[in-house]
């Protein structure tokens, strides 16, 4: 699950990035909280969950691990595209913003319960261990 998540948070980053220089370019930032959302939801935290799960395999690769990556990847979309959509006038995509955000918030509590039950020092010491090993024989 890590890798999947650092490769959709990629994508997000991508949207970001674009999105940041749209509005660099029409001097227009009226979808600064849409960029903001995306860079910081979309990039930075799935970027970061990513990485534990890789540095963590039982949390990635748990059945809360995997309803992490769904609830976010669905809810993070729908707020953004409501959020966005909003913003240009079209209010009736207004009801997307509460349910995606509603929705990652849910991935945020299963994300949390995921390491609280899922990551233990015990597991990130051999993953290091391991590490160490791999560089020595290099």
């Amino acid at each position: 699950m890590g890798v999947k998540l650092i490769k959709i948070s990629v994508v997000y980053f991508v949207l970001g990035v674009l999105l940041g220089f749209y509005m660099s370019m029409a001097s227009d930032y009226s979808y600064t909280g849409v960029h903001a959302h995306m860079n910081l939801l979309g990039w930075t935290s799935l970027t970061l969950a990513g990485i534990l799960y890789l540095m963590f395999p039982r949390a990635g690769q748990s059945l809360s691990g995997k309803i992490h990556f769904w609830l976010h990847n669905i809810g993070l979309p729908l707020m953004m595209v409501g959020l966005f959509m909003a913003i240009s006038g079209y209010t009736q995509f207004l009801v997307l913003i509460p349910i995606g955000g509603i929705t990652v918030v849910l991935a945020v509590f299963v994300f949390a319960f995921n390491v609280l039950k899922n990551i233990r020092l015990s597991e990130r010491s051999i993953i290091h261990h391991n590490l160490n090993q791999t560089e020595l024989k290099k």
